[in-house]
């Protein structure tokens, strides 16, 4: 058991690295804006390269990981984390910064597709809900701990301190995953055929239901990542944040996330995935409209809304991951669950790339038509809420019975 928890922590340390090296980005917006002299549109295409090169990696990753022993695969695929990482905080220019971020885009889609893959094979089935907790709540630390810090150093020093600080981490976790993963290659013992991409997207495009599945996933990412990664530079440029209150932010979202999430799912399973997405989607509404047109503001104001964002954020997606996954059957819902991904990663890309074409900078910094990219954001999550209601999930008797033949093996 000890030799699990310490599996387990280095995970989740590897995704806390990973999560932060995504989200560090976008509060540094105000000052990558201005330091290099970019305008919102050229800073969403840094944001959305990530997401994209993310989204083809864990994609395509989906085919070729299961050939190798996952140790070996993470520690190569964590190296190139690494080296993303590294190029980030050497960046000297606007170029050579967004050619490192795909890098690390690329490497870290794949970290987390190998991270859900080591947890499915090396955690029994009646411990594996508890371990995925463990390693999701990284997200929240992240945004509690690791972002604040970010910012933090970054302000106090330069925007490059919190790629060297990720550096050096991201090096004590490579001899983490050397010393404590072991290698694990049960997989490779399978002689069940592994599907192609084109029969991947076969089997989704061909199922109405988990196309509908899909459907929501885009509109969901369309409904946040439009606002998102513009909430730190139009906080500093419009609302009256310096660059390090951009961190109370982020730790009040996260702190309230830590508690906020059990309780939803708990919500969840006693009143039913539609009834509580609805709920939490049709609040999150609330927030971004709120959001997208405040002019200066008092700080603890704007905390409470931002807060309100990020716990609502949070709670339509408890049910809705819940309702998606429902959507696939034991046999195909791995690679049903890395399309989705896939899709997620792209979404959230074109979303913030087409937020980023809308934003225009005017007299004195301020960023123009946010209002505009509320109501897109809105439209799209109001979209999400009759597409919920019509995705059923399917029938569970056949995984409990495969269950069962397992146990009596």
């Amino acid at each position: 058991m000890n030799k699990e928890k310490l599996i387990l922590w280095t995970i989740a340390a590897i995704n806390f690295t990973h999560i932060v090296d995504f989200m560090i980005l976008m509060p540094l917006g105000p000052q990558l804006m201005r330091i290099f002299e970019i305008t919102p549109r050229e800073f969403g295409l840094l944001v959305s390269s990530y997401t994209f090169s993310a989204g083809i990696s864990s994609f395509l990753g989906a085919f070729v990981l299961d050939k190798y022993d996952r140790r070996t695969i993470l520690l190569w695929v964590f190296t190139g984390f690494l080296l993303g990482t590294i190029a980030c905080a050497l960046s000297p220019n606007y170029p050579i910064l967004l050619i490192s971020r795909i890098i690390s885009g690329v490497f870290g889609g794949l970290t987390s597709a190998l991270i859900m893959a080591i947890i499915g094979d090396v955690i029994p089935d009646s411990r594996r809900g508890k371990a995925m907790g463990l390693v999701m709540a990284a997200f929240s630390v992240a945004s509690v701990v690791g972002v604040p810090f970010g910012l933090f150093i970054a302000s106090i020093s330069n925007w490059h301190a919190p790629f060297i600080f990720l550096t050096g981490l991201s090096l004590i976790i490579l001899v983490l995953i050397f010393k404590f993963i072991p290698s694990i290659t049960a997989h490779l013992d399978s002689h069940q055929m592994k599907p192609t991409p084109m029969q991947v997207i076969r089997r989704v495009t061909g199922n109405s239901n988990q196309m509908r599945a899909i459907s929501l996933t885009i509109m969901m990412m369309f409904g946040q990542f439009m606002i998102i990664p513009f909430l730190s530079p139009y906080m500093v440029a419009n609302v009256g944040f310096s660059e390090i209150q951009l961190t109370y932010i982020y730790m009040a979202g996260g702190l309230f996330t830590i508690f906020t999430s059990p309780w939803v799912g708990k919500l969840t399973d006693n009143h039913g995935k539609i009834k509580v997405f609805t709920v939490f989607m049709a609040l999150n509404i609330i927030p971004i409209g709120l959001i997208t047109h405040l002019g200066q503001t008092p700080i603890p104001f704007v905390l409470m809304i931002s807060t309100l964002f990020f716990v609502t954020s949070n709670g339509r997606m408890v049910p809705a991951a819940a309702l998606i996954t429902g959507t696939a059957k034991p046999e195909n819902r791995g690679s049903f669950l890395s399309f989705n991904s896939a899709v997620q990663q792209l979404a959230a890309g074109i979303a913030s790339f087409i937020a980023g074409l809308i934003l225009v900078e005017g007299e004195g910094g301020l960023l123009l038509n946010f209002n505009f990219v509320g109501y897109l954001a809105i439209f799209f999550s109001l979209l999400c809420i009759p597409l919920a209601r019509r995705i059923k999930v399917v029938d569970i008797g056949e995984a409990s019975v495969k269950l069962e033949v397992e146990k009596t093996r």
